[in-house]
């Protein structure tokens, strides 16, 4: 990352400049991917825009960003300990019908297994 960016990085106070950044540069930071996410990391006290993040890769290309949004989640899981943002990640990550193939998600997928169980945890495996 370059010092101009880390310039204008450093104004960023709770990850929504980040998040711009990336939706703005996408394919083009991809080099610098892990520094964002150290960033957000640092800046997301509350995960909403962590969550936005792992949505927004998600959506564009799941495969190619995938250690991004593994990161991504476990970090929205620490950080929204409200569970105000968990279930917009829960569905936008594995569909509107998550909840039919919760068995089967949770036998596949640790990140969909941690994040169920704190929104769900009376279902929780």
């Amino acid at each position: 990352m370059d010092q101009d960016l880390k310039k204008e990085l450093s104004h960023d106070t709770d990850g929504l400049l980040t998040y711009e950044y990336i939706a703005n540069h996408i394919g083009q930071c991809d080099d610098i991917m892990d520094e964002l996410v150290d960033n957000m990391n640092f800046v997301d006290g509350n995960g909403q825009f962590v969550v936005s993040a792992a949505r927004y890769l998600h959506a564009i290309d799941h495969e190619r960003y995938a250690a991004a949004i593994d990161r991504l989640v476990a970090l929205a899981i620490e950080k929204d300990r409200e569970h105000r943002y968990l279930p917009a990640l829960i569905e936008g990550l594995y569909g509107a019908d998550y909840r039919m193939r919760a068995d089967e998600l949770s036998a596949s997928d640790d990140n969909f297994r941690r994040i169920y169980k704190r929104i769900q945890p009376s279902d929780a495996f």
